[in-house]
């Protein structure tokens, strides 16, 4: 680096003055007993030092290895480790996700986490704010079936729990009220496992345990309608559409 060839060049001026000094004559005071000899600068801070210290650390854009993470298309998954390819003769960094209940591996570059929205695992007040959002009342659009279903797959692929949350919410159906079409279903589905490993990581708990607290909650808004007991009250709320 620059600043090391110029630190480097600095040393060789200072050795080759120190060679072509003559002797000290006999006639020159000597130096005083128990004198400390002249200390050697200190040199300034190496980045690449820096560099590689950051790297044994295994942190790279606030992410650390073993740590989880969302990532918005595929939800939870864990950075396994961080390793280097070469692509068009540039050495290029990438984080190494393990999704293992898809049995996936996602490489990204770590220069890139933030434009794709890969975020660190929610704190416990998001997740319970996210949790109180599915006992409350349902909100569907009057709307085409296609495009709600586009609205709710946006949703799931946004990454973010609390919009994650309101799909679950809105697409959650009783013992009481009709069932779900097969592309309701698959929605609903795909949004509730997101909601489930996403609790589970935060929570340190397994993805049961998770998924009973979505239930519960769930099942308050069941329990409220039912003890209500009119039409309009187990129906969803209908919104009309912007």
């Amino acid at each position: 680096m620059k600043s090391e060839k110029a630190g480097a060049a600095g040393m060789s001026e200072i050795m080759a003055q120190e060679a072509v000094m003559p002797p000290a004559s006999a006639s020159a005071p000597s130096k005083a007993a128990g004198s400390s000899p002249k200390q050697k600068p200190v040199p300034k801070d190496d980045p690449a030092s820096a560099a590689k210290a950051l790297k044994a650390s295994g942190q790279r854009q606030g992410f650390k290895l073993n740590e989880f993470v969302v990532y918005p298309a595929h939800g939870v998954g864990q950075i396994v480790s961080i390793e280097e390819q070469e692509v068009a003769g540039f050495k290029l960094e990438l984080f190494v996700i393990s999704f293992s209940k898809d049995k996936m591996t996602l490489r990204v570059p770590t220069s890139k986490v933030v434009g794709v929205g890969m975020r660190k695992i929610s704190d416990p007040d998001t997740v319970k704010r996210s949790l109180d959002i599915l006992a409350g009342r349902a909100r569907v659009k009057r709307t085409m079936w296609s495009r709600r279903a586009q609205e709710y797959e946006t949703k799931i692929n946004s990454g973010d729990i609390a919009a994650i949350a309101e799909v679950v919410r809105d697409l959650y159906r009783s013992d009481a009220q009709p069932e779900q079409s097969y592309s309701e279903r698959q929605l609903y589905e795909a949004a509730l496992d997101r909601m489930v490993r996403e609790i589970a990581a935060v929570q340190k708990s397994n993805e049961i345990d998770a998924l009973k607290a979505i239930e519960s909650q769930l099942q308050k808004t069941s329990a409220r309608q039912a003890k209500a007991g009119s039409a309009d009250v187990v129906d969803p709320e209908i919104e009309e559409a912007a």
